[in-house]
């Protein structure tokens, strides 16, 4: 009894037809595609892993360093390691892409013809990605704008500019972070023109309205108060390149007439200034009697750099 059934195993099939050819197939090509797509995605998160602490030892530079801004090299420095990064995994996810259809034994010859047709068909269809790419490119060669920038991009087809501070810049992307929290994404081909606020120094403006027939030496006189000592306060000293100064009156209407105000500040700082200005501005006009323009408010502006020189050229 006991031989039957060892002769009726031995002669039964080891398994279907075909069974052994895939076990075979499993255990190389689909073993050498598994090692490649688990090769893929380590290499993929080693990338980021390096880039993330690249940046954020530039970041820890900054942070440690005395300076109130980021310098422009370290703003270079720091986008240049994301379209790095960005690349690096566009080639690793290529070269696992042809190992693994060679792995499957797909001749890479059959894909010329066929590449040659996709390459048309991508030349019309994917002509916003090659100008989002190559737009990339020029924004981070020609360092038009990096990481922790502030900015203002006018968008193809959008009424009102995009504003807010540069989180991150790839080939094909910028990401802004606006004054609300909000986080927005604009494709770099779309950017038709960016004003960079944060670029080497930037200067702050305070128009300030006044009624007809105010006493304009009493105000130049407090103006200049005002500069001075926003100049020599250790709170606003650092922010501050020079001491503001008047520029006069710049705009004159039937009952009102502006005057104006200005300082150069360090990237990015403008803001803050215009704010300090605003507040002195407030009290020692209240103190010395001068009221503002009926219905008119202090309207503040932060011009960058290249705007502060076409401004100043007109003049």
């Amino acid at each position: 009894m006991f031989h039957d059934v060892v002769a009726f195993v031995t002669s039964a099939p080891s398994g279907p037809a075909g069974s052994d050819r895939l076990i075979r197939w499993l255990s190389l090509q689909g073993l050498t595609i598994l090692l490649w797509v688990v090769g893929a995605l380590l290499a993929t998160r080693f990338v980021q892993w390096m880039v993330g602490k690249i940046t954020t030892k530039i970041d820890s530079k900054f942070t440690e360093s005395d300076a109130l801004v980021r310098s422009e090299a370290i703003k270079h420095r720091h986008s240049v390691a994301q379209v790095i990064a960005w690349g690096a995994i566009a080639v690793v996810y290529i070269i696992a892409g042809f190992s693994i259809v060679r792995a499957l034994g797909v001749p890479i010859t059959g894909f010329v013809a066929p590449a040659t047709v996709l390459g048309a068909a991508l030349g019309f269809g994917a002509q916003r990605i090659v100008q989002d790419l190559l737009s990339g490119f020029f924004i981070i060669t020609e360092k038009q704008y990096g990481f922790g920038d502030v900015v203002s991009l006018a968008i193809t087809g959008a009424a009102e500019p995009a504003e807010g501070t540069v989180e991150d810049v790839t080939l094909r992307v910028t990401k802004l972070r606006s004054a609300d929290g909000e986080m927005i994404t604009i494709p770099n081909g779309q950017i038709v023109k960016a004003i960079n606020l944060s670029k080497d120094w930037a200067r702050s403006v305070v128009d300030i309205p006044l009624p007809i027939g105010a006493d304009m030496a009493r105000v130049n006189e407090l103006i200049a108060q005002i500069g001075h000592q926003a100049f020599t306060d250790a709170r606003t000293r650092n922010l501050l390149l020079d001491e503001p100064t008047a520029m006069g009156v710049t705009d004159i209407e039937v009952d009102t007439m502006t005057v104006r105000i200005v300082a150069r500040t360090l990237p990015g700082k403008q803001f803050e200034v215009s704010r300090d200005l605003r507040a002195r501005i407030v009290r020692a006009f209240g103190r010395a009697g001068i009221a503002l323009a009926p219905g008119t408010a202090i309207e503040t502006d932060g011009v960058a750099p290249a705007a502060a020189a076409a401004e100043e050229g007109s003049r």
